[in-house]
């Protein structure tokens, strides 16, 4: 490609320096740049005919990298040309310069500790070489990767008009039109951007530099499920026929459910002592890099358990009669109730209902690899409602969603939460993404016994779809198997993790999110505000972007949820879960444009449920 510019072809070349060695040595600086010990320097060298999508890659890369604490710069082609090369044009000689530069400053970057990620067309095998030698030279990775999109499809994106100048004749020497493009003979890596999606492009980088060692392997999001395989499967179930059992409850088959799916990868099953510490005193696994996981997730087994346990390789855990899993390796440890719960609620007080079910349980806590025989299933009608992160994965690609945004909740939605949800969707749609989805995930396990069963919850969330209320094109509604408990800024770390293992890139905190009064005092447990801060603040959940609750309240004007605004305070109307309860069980009926109409209605044939069996 061409301008007017006067051509340059005599480039000068240095002479009389001498390379000076560095006196930090990599392995140093690894240990103090990002939040993951080890040199990571390298360079990702993305190359392909303009249109091909190496900035939009380049740039997502770096966000995805750096987001996760992994340090890392993307070099733009055109970037570098409005500053370091903006002297260069675009003959042969000065096309050779310009890569030249960049394979040198990559190098630095790379030496640096950085992952230095270049998009530059560099369409000259010769000058791609030349900038591996620069790398291989300096004893630096060095990974090219084509980025093979059509011709036709780049003139077709042609966001910046210049396949369209180029084929009238304005710009002269552009790449793919009337000059070659050489592409790469064995790259190390392909991307056909034709047919992959952003985000799975980004996934296979992350895998081939997992791969090639240069980022741990803990840091995707990697869906960790603890089902025996199906070729193992009769093996396993002959074996636990001769294995001594531990009885567990409902609330334990919901852990063994949540670890089976893998919504909480990458533990390998119910918690050992060291994984547990690491939870209880500082809200992360810490043995991979640093993964949040801001609960423990454990089972609690009597003394007496314990003792008849002692030296077994391996038990069976049985539910009802049934033998569900086993536990390998099975490590035992003292249950320290009250140290637990004043770290994960901040309260001791029994009152507590989970608090409450802790106090009650085993002395000891059983850890160990988990492995289950097959789906956990309910049989209440749900079944089918309940995705595994994996299913949620592949539901959003097959809506070639480019964006998941996810609302948890245990109560019903009212048109403040839609407003939220809707707002939300407009805000991504302005900021370019094209196909949101929205990921309405009601939690599915134990809850306390004044809140609305699932069962009364997934009919008033169907509701509001039918009513239109939220979009139920690009809504999907499943249910979350966690236990609830109510442990306020602690727990909704836990609610958010487990989201990202689903592939959910933006989280809708509420206020109070997880919260409750206190049982004693009545006042709230935690501060309403501090869940969205604290998520805001958490380590390892960089790579979702937290949407804080913006406040709803009924405006009398509008007769519609609305957001509410200080200064028309008294235009608005807070309807709490009290009065709303209050007018669910007395029959009447909200203000309009507080819920949808037939959602109400699901409501009040709930309450009215409750009273005819009381």
């Amino acid at each position: 490609m061409s301008g007017n510019k006067k051509q340059k072809t005599d480039i000068q070349r240095s002479t009389n320096v001498v390379y000076q060695s560095h006196s930090v040595s990599r392995s140093k600086r690894g240990q103090v740049v990002g939040t993951r010990e080890g040199f990571r320097g390298c360079t990702v060298w993305l190359t392909g005919l303009s249109g091909a999508g190496k900035t939009t890659v380049g740039f997502a890369l770096e966000e995805y990298l750096v987001s996760h604490g992994i340090p890392c710069y993307s070099l733009d082609g055109d970037n570098i040309r409005h500053g370091l090369n903006k002297d260069l044009g675009f003959s042969s000689a000065e096309r050779e310069e310009n890569i030249r530069r960049i394979a040198e400053v990559a190098r630095l970057f790379a030496d640096a500790g950085l992952i230095c990620i270049t998009s530059f067309i560099s369409p000259f095998t010769k000058d791609r070489a030349d900038a591996r030698k620069i790398h291989e030279g300096a004893g630096l990775p060095f990974f090219e990767v084509f980025l093979n999109a059509p011709l036709e499809v780049c003139e077709k994106r042609d966001v910046k008009g210049l396949y369209r100048k180029a084929r009238a004749g304005e710009i002269k020497g552009f790449t793919g039109i009337d000059s070659k493009y050489e592409s790469p003979e064995a790259p190390e890596l392909e991307l056909r951007t034709g047919d992959l999606a952003v985000n799975e492009c980004i996934l296979l980088v992350v895998n081939l530099l997992k791969e090639k060692g240069i980022i741990p392997t803990g840091l995707a999001e990697e869906v960790t499920e603890l089902f025996v395989p199906q070729n193992k499967l009769k093996l396993v179930q002959s074996d636990v026929k001769t294995l001594p059992t531990i009885a567990i409850t409902k609330l334990d088959l919901q852990w063994v459910q949540v670890l089976a799916e893998g919504w909480a990868s990458p533990l390998k099953g119910f918690m050992r002592e060291r994984e547990y510490l690491q939870a209880l005193h500082f809200c992360n696994l810490l043995d991979s890099g640093t993964i949040n996981f801001s609960i423990p997730i454990v089972l609690p087994v009597t003394m007496e358990t314990k003792e008849s346990l002692t030296g077994s390789a391996a038990v069976a855990l049985e539910y009802q009669g049934r033998k569900v899993a086993v536990l390998r390796n099975p490590e035992f440890f003292q249950h320290r109730k009250e140290e637990r719960c004043a770290r994960q609620w901040g309260t001791t007080c029994t009152k507590h209902p989970y608090i409450k079910m802790v106090m009650e349980s085993g002395d000891w806590l059983v850890g160990g690899d988990l492995e289950v025989l097959e789906r956990i299933k309910w049989n209440d009608g749900l079944d089918q409602y309940r995705l595994t992160p994996q299913e949620l994965k592949q539901k959003f690609k097959a809506m070639k969603a480019d964006a998941v945004f996810a609302f948890q909740l245990r109560n019903p939605v009212h048109n403040g939460h839609a407003l939220l949800m809707t707002d939300t969707r407009r805000k991504l749609e302005e900021r370019g993404y094209r196909r949101p989805v929205l990921l309405l995930h009601p939690l599915g396990g134990w809850t306390k016994d004044d809140d609305v069963p699932l069962d009364w919850r997934m009919k008033q969330h169907a509701a509001v779809l039918e009513d239109g209320i939220l979009d139920p094109n690009s809504t999907i509604v499943t249910i979350f198997p966690s236990p609830m408990m109510y442990a306020g800024p602690t727990e909704v770390q836990w609610h958010c993790r487990a989201r990202m293992m689903a592939g959910v890139h933006f989280y809708i905190v509420g206020r109070d999110p997880a919260g409750m009064p206190h049982p004693e005092s009545g006042q709230d447990l935690y501060d309403p505000t501090h869940g969205a801060k604290v998520l805001s603040m958490a380590p390892g959940l960089t790579s979702v972007e937290i949407i804080p609750f913006r406040v709803a309240a009924y405006n009398k004007s509008k007769k519609a949820m609305d957001f509410y605004d200080r200064e028309r305070h008294a235009e608005f109307e807070f309807i709490s879960g009290t009065k709303m309860r209050s007018l669910a069980r007395s029959g009447q009926n909200p203000p309009d444009g507080f819920m949808a109409p037939k959602a109400w209605k699901v409501l009040t044939e709930y309450y009215t449920s409750i009273q005819k069996e009381q």
